[in-house]
């Protein structure tokens, strides 16, 4: 199969699922940002459980990076809330949404599109807070990600990390039992699809995604040197098929930097 370059599949993927309104590329309300600032707020890493609120630090004045975050939803909460936030995001559409909030709340956030399967573009230590919610579904190699989470956190910085656990790639859930086992795990469509494959995930608007394993997601933090506090499954929102009947597909994961 001929090389591909899937992160800016992945990013003209995002564009075309906010130009048609996808919910996670929705901005927040100007009544939900008002909320915010009085203490009425919550953000998901994952599609339906809030992140509990103590998994975070003080925010006033903390410096917090919304990585791969964009979309105008946690960005200006957190703003709200006193943080000095980065979003940095693949997608020019995501971004737009969190321009489009921060010129209508009146506020300052730093902009970044970049592409999270190189190295980021900040100094060592930089932040105090890393916001990341399910995304690394579409790179490949997740260590990386990890690696640089790592070193771009202060001592004592809190990582916060949404992720797919695989079961989506697992089978296909078309609604209605019987459920179809359709892939082995970790699913990689740049070694076990075909070229014919890839081009009909490009063309129908589904990105090129990848399925993980434990030992990337968990213990790729651990191996990082990441201290891991606490954690919790979650599962896909009511509407998107009844695999999320059976099972948890996602996690969500709390990892300190000592």
């Amino acid at each position: 199969m001929k090389t591909i370059d899937y992160t800016k599949i992945n990013s003209n993927t995002w564009d075309n699922w906010a130009e048609n309104g996808c919910e996670w590329s929705i901005p927040i309300s100007h009544d939900e940002f008002l909320n915010a600032k009085k203490g009425d707020w919550g953000v998901y890493l994952t599609p339906t459980i809030y992140v509990p609120r103590e998994w975070f630090h003080s925010f006033e004045q903390a410096k917090l990076l919304g990585l791969a975050s964009g979309g105008g939803q946690q960005m200006p909460i957190f703003t709200a809330l006193g943080a000095e936030c980065t979003v940095f995001d693949y997608s020019d559409k995501q971004l737009e949404s969190e321009r489009i909030v921060a010129k209508r709340e009146g506020y300052h956030i730093n902009i970044i599109k970049g592409d999270m399967t190189k190295k980021l573009p900040f100094e060592d230590e930089s932040f105090d807070m890393i916001f990341h919610p399910v995304s690394n579904c579409y790179v490949e190699d997740v260590q990386h990600i990890w690696n640089e989470c790592y070193r771009v956190l202060k001592t004592g910085g809190v990582l916060l990390a949404g992720m797919d656990n695989g079961m989506n790639f697992l089978v296909e859930d078309n609604g209605q039992l019987p459920l179809t086992i359709i892939n082995k795990l970790p699913f990689n469509p740049l070694k076990n699809s075909s070229e014919e494959e890839i081009n009909k995930m490009v063309d129908t608007h589904e990105g090129i995604q990848f399925s993980h394993t434990m030992e990337e997601q968990i213990g790729g933090q651990l191996k990082a040197k990441f201290v891991l506090t606490d954690l919790y499954e979650d599962r896909d929102r009511e509407g998107c098929g009844i695999l999320r009947e059976y099972t948890p597909q996602y996690i969500a994961t709390r990892a300190i930097k000592k």
